[in-house]
């Protein structure tokens, strides 16, 4: 009996001693398991939550969006998301940025005449970066930009720019109008920073307005002109003040399909003018918003004998662009859109 009880101690004594190996094995397994699951984390717990992409949020780096290139072709450009430092030498996106409440991040800009922007012009701690047309590079570089915004003027300088900081080039495209053109550049500039949700609100009652105007228009026909260097240029539907005859809907009268007047019209005499006849004519005056010293004012160019023959100055129906360096420079922004509206509402709907 004392044998057999000996014998059965034993073997329980074994089976513990083989138990607490197997745990003590299983244990130093489940630590290599987990420093190996684990190789890139800290090693703690709440550090490592801390540091996943859940824990850090969502927010990316960059983002894509749509731009064009210095062949105004529509590309996919990477910039930083939420950018601190802004190069603007575009007045409709500067006027898109001041929009938004991101003008603070604005730390260099072109100079301008225009009045709602001109506190980008006299505030010391943003570095002039020449104009519209032509950049001060070395200005430009100075500023360390991370992201810069450019228009038209400058596509020439795009190569050099993007050297410097990725280079956003918005415009307004005709095929969808000027106010379709704003929401999609509102939108995308807004998309850069986070600030989508408040495009909608900023552009609220463009539609109502332009459809008032447009109502005004049904059956009118117009001539839309620009006086500069002392001559007049009709513009078409496929440039500047483009939303008289697309969006307002008036029949431009000096439209020729085979003509590009995108950029400074085409000249025309007033004898043109006198055989359109038309029911409206429209004046933007370059000069005046350009700032041409000594230049004859738009309303002595057009006010000639030969126009005063006509139905629209007989009838009172002459309109100077009561706004001329936003039309012709800002064409684009919220602000400008809101001022050129305002401009036609002043002259037609009062």
């Amino acid at each position: 009996m004392k044998k057999k009880k000996f014998v059965t101690l034993m073997l329980a004594a074994v089976m513990s001693l083989g138990l607490v190996a197997c745990g003590g094995e299983a244990k130093d397994s489940d630590a290599a398991d987990a420093k190996d699951s684990g190789a890139e984390g800290s090693g703690n717990a709440k550090e490592d939550a801390e540091s996943t992409p859940e824990a850090e949020g969502t927010t990316p780096e960059t983002v894509t969006i749509k731009s064009l290139n210095g062949n105004k072709e529509e590309v996919d450009l990477e910039v930083p998301y939420d950018a601190q430092r802004i190069a603007v030498m575009d007045m409709a996106s500067l006027d898109i940025l001041d929009s938004l409440g991101l003008g603070d991040r604005v730390v260099g800009s072109s100079s301008t005449s225009l009045d709602y922007l001109q506190d980008y012009v006299t505030n010391g701690e943003i570095a002039n970066l020449g104009t519209i047309k032509e950049a001060d590079m070395e200005a430009v570089m100075a500023c360390e930009p991370e992201v810069i915004f450019i228009g038209g003027r400058l596509s020439s300088s795009y190569d050099a720019l993007t050297e410097i900081a990725p280079v956003v080039f918005l415009s307004t495209d005709n095929e969808i109008g000027v106010v379709e053109s704003v929401r999609k550049n509102a939108n995308t500039i807004a998309s850069m920073f986070g600030e989508e949700e408040k495009v909608e609100g900023l552009m609220a009652d463009f539609d109502s307005r332009i459809s008032a105007l447009a109502e005004f228009a049904e059956g009118k026909n117009a001539i839309v002109g620009m006086c500069t260097s002392g001559g007049f240029n009709v513009l078409g539907n496929d440039g500047r003040c483009s939303l008289i005859g697309i969006e307002v809907g008036f029949e431009n009268v000096g439209v020729d399909s085979n003509i590009d007047t995108s950029t400074h019209g085409n000249e025309a005499s007033f004898e043109f003018v006198v055989e359109k006849n038309p029911d409206y004519i429209f004046v933007m005056d370059r000069d005046a918003a350009i700032g041409t010293d000594g230049a004859q004012l738009a309303k002595d160019i057009v006010e000639n004998e030969l126009v005063m023959g006509t139905d629209a100055y007989k009838n009172g129906r002459i309109v100077y662009l009561e706004h001329p360096a936003v039309w012709y420079t800002a064409e684009g922004g919220i602000n400008a859109l809101d001022i050129m509206l305002s401009d036609l509402e002043g002259a037609l709907l009062s």
